[in-house]
């Protein structure tokens, strides 16, 4: 079973998401997104498997998305690699099992594709 999480420690809506993983013994691999953002196609693909547009995972309270992405038209392709560029503007946890994945919010969304 091959389950990736897209994940910040020191958000404890991760951070839990992460710990439900583990206590259905899967041991996911754990990508630190702000240290290692995923490439712009690597986010278009998540994007693509959570069925959204890159505005519906966007953290809009960042510095980052006020400074960078706010106010802007921007097509698909400028939206996601300024997302890529800004990390903190990606909401997460981002869980990805084969063809499905789901953000953590609430962390026990996850068991719907585990």
């Amino acid at each position: 079973m091959s389950i990736i999480i897209y994940h910040n420690p020191r958000c404890s809506k991760s951070r839990k998401t992460l710990e439900l993983i583990q206590a259905k013994g899967i041991e996911p691999e754990v990508i630190e997104y702000l240290k290692m953002p995923p490439s712009e196609a690597e986010l278009d693909a998540i994007l693509r498997k959570l069925s959204k547009e890159p505005a519906e995972l966007m953290r809009i309270g960042e510095d980052d998305y006020k400074e960078h992405i706010k106010g802007k038209i921007l097509s698909r392709a400028e939206t996601i690699a300024l997302m890529v560029q800004y990390p903190k503007v990606i909401e997460r946890p981002i869980v990805v099992h084969d063809e499905k994945a789901v953000v953590g919010r609430p962390p026990e969304l996850i068991f719907d594709i585990l």
